[in-house]
């Protein structure tokens, strides 16, 4: 393939090839103790000189760089190292805490840099030899909770130097050095509301060579105690000396004297060769396997329950029918609903005054009687049992003009009843004046 390339190709494909192993560079190794505070910044400046520079003059830093990091042939990095990066245009931090048990084995950590303008990616390889002393852990440990520092602000050697030195102050040892640090996110602590700069707060472990000074001491008091269960705070009298730039919550200082902690020893079984005991030769299963009947299972499905509904309904029907409880209760039934009935009926022709909007309308210009609004099947059950008009007499005269002449009308209206529905009946009678 090379030799069907023109010069061209080939010296751009040999310019790449160079550029790509150019970015393959050495190892680094760092040399940490173990109990002591680890702490490597990878630095975006370190990476940029293996991108190709930004185009725009003056946005040379604008570059967006993000980290990915592991242990060379695992997903993810040992259980003692953790990783932060704010955001993309801040460096990243690896820290951790190695532990004796991780002594005498070189850990290889893969720092994979990409570059999210061009996509394009660089590898380092960091070696981390742990050392293991006699000297560390030292014996006396104590935790500070820092209410006002993320854990970035204060893995800063600055930052992280002040704190030791104002904590060498009030307890003064002979050695004194950071044993872990820890974000309060990873205990449980919840994200702050984005107002008012406010921080995730950060554990940090202290270890010195000599007992605890009278100042980390005021804390175990009752008083103080006491006042920490009130959520209020304690009275340290060595707080003025952090709180120009450290805000400690007190009340969640812990102090550990490691030579008053019995260590706990589990028993492990001792590993194996890896090779399975023999269990003799794999026998699979035929395959011509018998196909399954399930008409039992049906019939089984479907015949309890028709026929324990069969014999709930004929017991049923016993008790109805043919025990004396059950006629009785049929008998009673019956007589309810011939009372329901008869009551119905009976309330249809009970006798009550029709309203005037029921009456028949006499037109004494046309002579035409108008039928009322309702009919006479109409259910008097509807009827409201109080009336809002008067009840009329059996006589109601009114008098009507002619179209013409001085001569008037008498209408006369009689109120009859017929098998007992109340009905009304025009009787006109001619009046001449």
């Amino acid at each position: 393939m090379v030799g069907t390339m023109s010069a061209a190709a080939v010296a751009v494909w040999l310019g790449s090839v160079v550029s790509i192993l150019s970015r393959s560079h050495a190892d680094r190794s760092v040399y940490p103790s173990a109990g002591v505070l680890f702490v490597h910044v990878l630095e975006r400046e370190y990476f940029k000189g293996e991108f190709p520079p930004y185009p725009k003059a003056g946005d040379a830093n604008s570059d967006p760089i993000t980290f990915n990091t592991n242990l060379k042939g695992y997903p993810d990095r040992p259980g003692w190292l953790r990783y932060i990066q704010r955001t993309q245009h801040s460096d990243g931090v690896l820290y951790g805490s190695p532990t004796a048990e991780n002594a005498g084995r070189p850990s290889v950590i893969e720092i994979t840099a990409y570059n999210r303008r061009t996509f394009e990616t660089a590898r380092h390889n960091l070696v981390i030899n742990i050392m293991g002393t006699e000297e560390f852990p030292l014996p006396y440990q104590a935790e500070f909770y820092i209410k006002n520092m993320n854990v970035e602000e204060m893995l800063a050697s600055e930052v992280l130097g002040d704190f030791l030195g104002a904590v060498k102050n009030i307890w003064q040892p002979d050695r004194l050095n950071a044993i872990n640090i820890t974000s309060a996110l990873d205990r449980g602590g919840r994200v702050p509301l984005p107002i008012n700069n406010l921080k995730e707060g950060v554990y940090v472990m202290v270890g010195a060579d000599v007992a605890f000074s009278s100042c980390l001491r005021e804390v175990e008091s009752p008083h103080n105690q006491q006042r920490c269960s009130q959520e209020m705070e304690p009275s340290i009298s060595c707080d003025k000396k952090f709180r120009a730039q450290f805000d400690i919550d007190w009340c969640k200082i812990s102090l550990v004297d490691i030579n008053r902690v019995f260590p706990v020893y589990i028993t492990r079984p001792e590993p194996g060769n890896g090779i399975l005991p023999e269990f003799g030769l794999y026998d699979p299963p035929s395959e011509t396997l018998m196909s399954r009947n399930y008409f039992s299972d049906f019939l089984i499905t479907l015949a309890v329950p028709s026929a324990v509904a069969v014999v709930l309904l004929f017991i049923l029907g016993y008790t109805m029918c043919c025990r004396r409880e059950g006629f009785i209760q049929l008998v009673h039934h019956n007589s309810i609903q011939k009372s329901s009935k008869e009551l119905r009926s009976m309330s249809k022709n009970r006798e009550i005054s029709w309203p005037l909007s029921t009456l028949p309308v006499f037109n004494p210009v046309s002579g035409e009687v108008v039928p009322p609004l309702h009919p006479d099947n109409y259910e008097t059950t509807s009827m409201p049992l109080m009336q809002t008009q008067t009840n009329l007499q059996n006589q109601i005269t009114i008098p009507q003009q002619r179209p013409s002449g001085d001569n008037y009308v008498m209408s006369t209206f009689r109120r009859l009843e017929v098998n007992g529905i109340p009905e009304e009946r025009k009787v006109a009678e001619a009046l001449n004046l």
